[in-house]
């Protein structure tokens, strides 16, 4: 059996208006919030290059160009800090110096995920393909390594699809898409699923494993993609053409973040607060700073 092709080619979709997150962002990406000291879409990128992923689409829409802005090397910056003794700040730049290409495309109107991603069908042709929302971080104690392996455990069980599961709380399972292993196979590590239900009732869930906001896909998803029903809402969604697959007979495979690894979608201002204060609290250079002032403010209570 010949070894498969490298996977370098990512799709990041990020035209959502991020309404939820108003006024912040009236006239900013919710991708470009900060979290710590870099902006959210930042921290995936950074996931991606770990990842060996060197070919990047950002699926846009209205006003997120400063996603392109913030990927774009910046040489007046640049001098102003080299002429004016801000050296130390230029390693803040060194993001921009990257042997990744970024491209981008216009999802001009908001018609779900799997329209979103079906715009990279040009860009992906016959690859087999990444997919990272550009709203959700993945972190772990050892950095940036699931997506890696999660590309690894893809290639090496011939999969059509395989998606990132964490384990959330039973009673908040109707919030997300939740995956069903299939018959006699226990839900650990990576596995086989049976089904996806987008949004169970609590008592009607498989499990509590939920969609992680990371997928690998052979190109066969544009067939399912173009199969899809749109939902009430007009929308085509994700998860619909996944199950698709699943019906055409394509094996779909799960695997679990592991212990210690935690994703933080920023959709919303309690999971953004969250994830600003842990990553605060973690920065190797504002990190004690931050934790002296917040015993403080305990105290305070």
């Amino acid at each position: 059996m010949p070894e498969a092709s490298p996977i370098v080619k990512v799709v990041v979709p990020v035209a959502g208006m991020g309404t939820r997150l108003l006024p912040a962002t009236k006239s900013q990406p919710k991708e470009m919030l900060p979290v710590g000291r870099k902006p959210v879409v930042q921290y995936v990128v950074e996931e991606l290059q770990a990842a060996g992923l060197r070919q990047i689409l950002f699926v846009t829409g209205r006003k997120k160009s400063a996603i392109e802005d913030h990927f774009d090397p910046d040489p007046e910056l640049v001098r102003l800090l080299s002429t004016g003794g801000g050296y130390a700040l230029l390693e803040e730049l060194a993001f921009t110096e990257t042997e990744a290409s970024f491209f981008y495309t216009r999802q001009s109107v908001p018609r779900g995920l799997a329209d979103a991603v079906d715009h990279a069908r040009q860009f992906v042709g016959q690859d087999h393909f990444v997919v990272a929302l550009g709203d959700s971080i993945i972190m772990g104690r050892d950095g940036y390594t699931f997506l890696r392996e999660m590309i690894a455990v893809h290639q090496q069980s011939g999969a059509a699809c395989t998606i990132a599961v964490e384990e959330v709380d039973p009673a908040d399972v109707y919030r997300y898409g939740i995956v069903k292993p299939k018959a006699g196979v226990q839900p650990e590590g990576d596995f086989e699923l049976e089904d996806l239900v987008e949004k169970p009732r609590p008592e009607a869930a498989p499990t509590n494993l939920a969609i992680a906001a990371r997928y690998v896909f052979s190109p066969v998803i544009f067939e399912a993609i173009r199969r899809t029903v749109p939902d009430r809402n007009g929308e085509l969604q994700l998860t619909d053409s996944i199950r698709l697959l699943l019906q055409m007979g394509y094996p779909v495979r799960a695997m679990r973040l592991r212990p210690g690894e935690r994703r933080y979608d920023i959709g919303n201002f309690e999971s953004y607060f969250k994830a600003f204060i842990d990553f605060a609290l973690a920065d190797e250079k504002y990190g004690y700073l931050v934790r002296q002032y917040l015993k403080r403010k305990v105290r305070e209570f």
